[in-house]
């Protein structure tokens, strides 16, 4: 960590002229709008985001700050097999477009804010909506966690200590909460289609100061670790290619159903766009987590020896060496500073506004207060969102593993919200009843492998025992547990996408 080349003044100009840039962009958003008046508005920019601010909004909020400053030190510990980090992000994909489209339609006509708003219209229980909530909650916070963590990794890495890890969370989240506050949904879409392109070439450039610094093309850095690491290089045994198969079905699942992901369904202007925009991110897997992947496998051979903790401050490492090359690469790194910190922080937004929207609309317009005003709720998941950050910031400060744990703990407890998305909107039969004991059951036992150390047995991840017990559930238990007639007759309606209005949930 010496000579670092970002430290001291410039270190402060740079994260203090992005913060002014976010700031300046979410009043802009919001400038002239009664933006803090409609759920519609501030939740989802009024339903009007287009092709290429909804293509960025995905893509800067799916490739967050874990995707650069957790997976090239997880790349760094394991090897080549961490090559699942492409394809996963790949399924991911394949997943919304199993749903999105579908989803869309319905959304549009029925006037949804929230994800769980789907689940109370084709359910109509209140005992599943309110489990939903739950694990959507969970989930979210969870990854919030994720991007404070990450955002303290980054500035205190590419600062080399000159930014505190604790200064540097609690600054990013003053400055989110600022810019979020006056532009709700629109300033974050924004704000996350420039953190998007900023990050993209800041990847790419990294990766040519990586090969610059390597002193040679790939096949040399392969035969530099064949013969110092041989065990990142060789052929993964059985368990772990078991866990991969586990990790990319926890992922593929997981993230499409997280719930700033299902938001920016509800916002895209027309589904023509949405589909257009799922359609591109399809490219975005081999171009982002595939060069982060390989920035890792070169940092074996560039910083052999890291042990964990010190591997976690693997990329500001990097960026400091590779900006001594030259002024070219200074600036470069300069950019791709701000990337990362923005990455993190477009991310950061999107759940904590997700969060918000979920108390304001799920639990206290639904359950509280029915009657209260939209400006109201919106106060309401504001408040909210504060308190969470307050909660959240404790936890930080002593983060529970490595940002890849952490990444894999959300997803044990999520994903189980998967079959009331990709079942129920197509397979009619699917009940109430069965979804509600599926879910319960999928999120005790992945819960409870979690709690007890058996987070992963035989290689497979205790998230996946879950889903497919909820999956087995859901399916068995409509056989037996199946809806009256009525509620056929309406669920046919429903998922036909005709014109309704969204029902309360009653049981």
């Amino acid at each position: 960590m010496e000579d670092l080349r970002f430290a001291g003044l410039d270190a402060i100009i740079i994260l203090s002229t992005y913060a002014v840039l976010m700031i300046v962009i979410g009043w802009l958003a919001g400038r002239g709008k009664k933006i803090g008046k409609s759920v519609s508005d501030y939740y989802l920019a009024g339903r009007n985001l287009g092709l290429i601010t909804l293509f960025f909004t995905l893509y800067a909020t799916q490739y967050s700050g874990n995707t650069i400053v957790g997976y090239a030190p997880q790349a760094y510990r394991e090897g080549f097999s961490w090559m699942q980090s492409v394809p996963f992000f790949t399924l991911i994909i394949g997943v919304y477009l199993l749903f999105a489209p579908r989803l869309y339609v319905i959304a549009k006509k029925a006037n949804f804010v929230t994800p769980t708003d789907w689940i109370s219209y084709r359910f109509q229980s209140k005992r599943v909506t309110i489990l939903a909530i739950i694990l959507m909650l969970w989930g979210l916070a969870n990854y919030l966690l994720e991007q404070l963590v990450a955002v303290g990794h980054a500035v205190s890495g590419l600062t080399g200590g000159t930014i505190p890890y604790g200064v540097a969370v609690i600054a990013f989240i003053i400055v989110m909460l600022t810019y979020e506050w006056l532009g709700g949904m629109k300033a974050v879409a924004v704000t996350d289609a420039l953190q998007g392109i900023i990050l993209l070439l800041g990847i790419i450039i990294m990766l040519i100061g990586a090969l610059t610094l390597s002193g040679g093309g790939i096949a040399n850095i392969t035969e530099n670790i064949a013969a110092t690491a041989p065990e990142r290089i060789g052929v993964p045994d059985m368990i772990t290619n078991v866990n991969w198969i586990s990790m990319l079905v926890l992922t593929a699942f997981g993230a499409a159903v997280y719930p700033h992901a299902v938001q920016r369904i509800y916002s895209a202007k027309s589904e023509r766009t949405l589909k257009h925009s799922l359609a591109r991110m399809a490219w975005m897997p081999p171009i982002t987590s595939g060069l982060v992947f390989i920035v890792g496998i070169i940092c074996i051979q560039l910083y052999p020896g890291l042990d964990v903790p010190a591997s976690e401050e693997l990329v500001g490492i990097l960026a400091n060496d590779i900006a001594g090359l030259n002024t070219f690469f200074y600036w470069a790194m300069v950019i791709f500073f701000g990337g990362i910190v923005g990455a993190i922080i477009s991310t950061a937004d999107s759940v904590l506004l997700s969060f918000s929207s979920m108390i304001s609309n799920d639990v206290y317009g639904k359950y509280i207060n029915p009657s209260a005003s939209e400006e109201r709720k919106i106060k309401i998941g504001k408040f909210a969102g504060i308190l969470l950050i307050g909660l959240l910031l404790w936890v930080a400060w002593n983060p529970p593993g490595t940002l890849v744990q952490i990444f894999v703990l959300k997803f044990e407890i999520l994903v189980q919200v998967a079959p009331a998305f990709v079942l129920g909107l197509y397979w009619k039969r699917l009940s109430s009843r069965a979804l509600f004991w599926g879910m319960l059951s999928g999120a005790t036992l992945a819960g409870g492998m979690t709690l007890t150390g058996y987070a992963t047995v035989f290689g497979i991840h205790g998230g996946i025992y879950g889903l497919a017990l909820n999956f087995i559930i859901c399916v068995v238990g409509s056989y037996f547990m199946p809806m009256g007639t009525d509620q056929k007759n309406q669920v046919e309606e429903m998922t036909a996408m005709k014109n309704q209005n969204v029902s309360t949930a009653t049981d």
